[in-house]
């Protein structure tokens, strides 16, 4: 029935409804959810329209304050990038914010602010100013990162008398740049780059410029000169001391430092100086020489007592028959020391066995420890104190005499072996322009000079000419020297200087320092263990001659920190933190003075550079003059004296030390043959 139903239903006809047209095309109603999004849009179109409108009206508010005080935010803006300067160069060698004393963080701002702003004043555009500040900032950083790396010691004013030398011997370091290198030079170079959209001006002309220029430097002036003054120093905890200048670098910052250090590239007269004074001084010692009362016992003393006036060779008289004399030999070996020194280690093999044969005491031989006032470079002031007999106790730290003060005439051993009848010969297997030596050897009394292209059968370790090469040199002196007349040579090697991290063809390590893991070390060991051999047969060459003969052999100072630090490490110290004591051990190398003759031997005497020529007068018995006894007299009060230390014997006490920087400051500055 229901089916019956729906097919009735199907069958109907269908029914129109009429709708009307308008209803068709009528837009369709809309949603209450639909008008609240477009109310929405209209409130955010109309709030993003406020909120732009209301920016606009900040924007021209902060561009009419900036137009306002525009010098004020142009001078805030500007002192920032002077700040950033300092700390980034800082952190080459160390974090500034942990190390550097709050005063001289401080100062070493208004040092860079006051540069900065002079530059301004010169070149008139923000840009350029701060571009020159950067860079010289990233240089001078660069500059002393890689100068204590090498010689473990900082970049001073007087360095820039070294350039040239430093130039020579570059190729032999290695410069590969730290990460950290990396990173700050990486931000300095962003920094200059960056500063072209630092280009505000000043629209004077330089004329007008010039004004605050000048006072700009007149400013930098007075407060270079107040942080040398001492009492400044003193006020606001500034560290003043020049023997440890890695130190005074450190906690100073490298600007004031360096400020300070321009005090000393002059040396001022000592107290009470006069030159008559200095004379009368030294006359007093004029005849003291003691050879001849010390040595009946001795043929060779009293050989000179006879055949030879004492007093007369100490006044500076040539002596008629010079034949009497021994030939004095020197060798100061570049680099040559006994690390031991610094603690215990273990190597492979013994890397100086004959020195250390001799130091256990040796028939005619004296050894012992020379305190020098280097330590990993400054060769030339080692020279310098052994050839003087001056101490650079009394000059600025890293400063370089035969660079700064050696202009004229100077006396030196070399010159007084010359007046009693020596021949005098200065050699060096390298240029001879390195140090000024070709200037400054013929200044000394030396004759004949050998550089480099002097050396015949040139023989080289890793790229310098070697310690055998050189000892051939001196034996070729002493068998073409004039028959009857004692030679002095003075033998200045190359073989071992720094660095010692590349690797070289045809040079292999023969020395290894167990569980260290330095290979830097165990080059240097290697190259000592070859020096060693060299001496060895240098000494037996001379132990077979006829004439007297004296043989010293010194090294000029120990090698830089990369070298050292592992040995320290090993004994429980720090490189960057040494003690006084500590620091006082990286200035001791071994000294030997042999004789094929008999003089008194000894064995653990240890004294200072600056001590060792008169000393070896005495063992040798040959007359000294009076500085040289006066030194002689001087080591008994005060027995080692460097750029370092200090060494008083108890109980004694004169003014001989104020005596000595008088004597030394007429001898070296105001010596009347000058």
């Amino acid at each position: 029935m229901a089916d019956d139903a729906d097919s009735k239903s199907v069958g109907r006809k269908p029914v129109w409804v009429q709708v009307p047209l308008p209803a068709l095309f009528a837009k369709p109603r809309k949603s209450k959810i639909s008008s609240k999004i477009k109310g929405l849009r209209v409130f955010s179109l109309l709030a993003i329209f406020q909120k732009n409108k209301e920016n606009n009206r900040s924007m021209m508010m902060i561009k009419k304050i900036y137009k306002k005080y525009e010098i004020i935010f142009n001078v805030i803006f500007f002192s920032i990038f002077p700040i950033a300067a300092f700390y980034l160069m800082e952190f080459y060698e160390h974090n500034p914010f942990e190390e550097v004393r709050f005063m001289a963080g401080f100062f070493n701002i208004i040092l860079f602010e006051l540069i900065a702003w002079i530059l301004y004043f010169v070149t008139g555009r923000a840009k350029w100013a701060l571009r020159a500040v950067f860079t010289v900032a990233m240089v001078f950083g660069l500059i002393n990162h890689y100068v204590m790396l090498f010689r473990s010691t900082p970049f001073v004013p007087w360095d820039i008398f070294s350039i040239g030398t430093a130039t020579s011997v570059a190729s032999n370091y290695d410069f590969t740049p730290t990460a950290g290198v990396v990173v700050v030079t990486v931000i300095f170079i962003a920094l200059i780059v960056l500063m072209h959209f630092v280009d505000f001006r000043i629209k004077w002309k330089f004329r007008f410029r010039l004004i605050p220029t000048v006072l700009g430097i007149l400013a930098l002036c007075l407060f270079v000169n107040a942080l040398q003054d001492e009492d400044f120093q003193t006020d606001n905890y500034l560290y003043p001391f020049l023997f440890t200048p890695a130190y005074m670098t450190k906690v100073n910052g490298m600007a004031v430092t360096f400020a300070m250090d321009l005090k000393f590239v002059a040396v001022d007269k000592p107290d009470g100086y006069s030159r008559q004074k200095a004379k009368e001084l030294l006359d007093s010692y004029t005849g003291a020489d003691d050879n001849s009362d010390e040595a009946a016992a001795s043929d060779n003393s009293t050989t000179i007592d006879e055949e030879a006036d004492i007093d007369n060779a100490a006044n500076n008289t040539a002596i008629t028959d010079k034949s009497i004399y021994p030939n004095i030999i020197v060798v100061m070996d570049e680099a040559f020391s006994d690390l031991s020194v610094l603690g215990d280690f273990d190597t492979n093999t013994d890397y100086m066995p004959f020195v250390h044969s001799l130091e256990k005491g040796n028939e005619n031989t004296i050894t012992g420890y020379l305190n020098t006032s280097v330590c990993g470079g400054n060769t030339a002031d080692t020279e310098f104190e052994f050839l003087t007999g001056n101490t650079m106790a009394f000059l600025p730290v890293g400063s370089i005499p035969y660079q700064q003060y050696i202009k004229s005439t100077t006396p030196s051993l070399a010159s007084y072996l010359k007046s009693i009848g020596y021949a005098t010969y200065a050699q060096h297997p390298y240029y001879g322009s390195g140090w000024n030596r070709d200037t400054v050897y013929p200044l000394l009394g030396f004759d004949k000079l050998s550089f480099m292209q002097d050396y015949s059968n040139q023989r080289f370790v890793r790229k310098y000419i070697s310690d055998e090469t050189s000892f051939d040199k001196i034996i070729e002196t002493y068998e073409n020297k004039p028959d009857g007349q004692p030679a002095f040579i003075f033998n200045v090697t190359m073989q071992n200087h720094g660095g010692y991290t590349d690797t070289y063809y045809g040079f292999d390590n023969t020395v290894t320092a167990d569980k260290l893991n330095n290979s830097a070390l165990d080059q240097y060991l290697s190259l000592i263990k070859l020096t060693d051999e060299d001496l060895k047969n240098l000494i037996e060459y001379f132990s077979n001659v006829d004439e007297k003969t004296i043989v010293v052999f010194f090294g000029d100072h120990q090698p830089n920190d990369t070298v050292a630090s592992s040995v320290l490490a090993a004994n429980g110290m720090d490189y960057n933190n040494l003690s006084n004591e500590e620091l006082k051990l990286r200035y001791q190398v071994p000294y030997v003075i042999w004789a094929n003759y008999d003089i008194d031997e000894a064995a653990g005497k240890d004294t200072s550079v600056n001590y060792l020529a008169a000393n070896v007068l005495k063992a040798a018995g040959v007359p000294t003059n009076d500085y040289q006894s006066f030194l002689l007299k001087l080591k008994e009060e005060y027995p080692i004296i460097s750029a370092v230390r200090t060494d008083k014997t108890s109980g004694k006490t004169s003014d001989m030390l104020n005596d000595y920087k008088l004597l030394q400051y007429y001898r070296l500055f105001d010596w009347e043959d000058k």
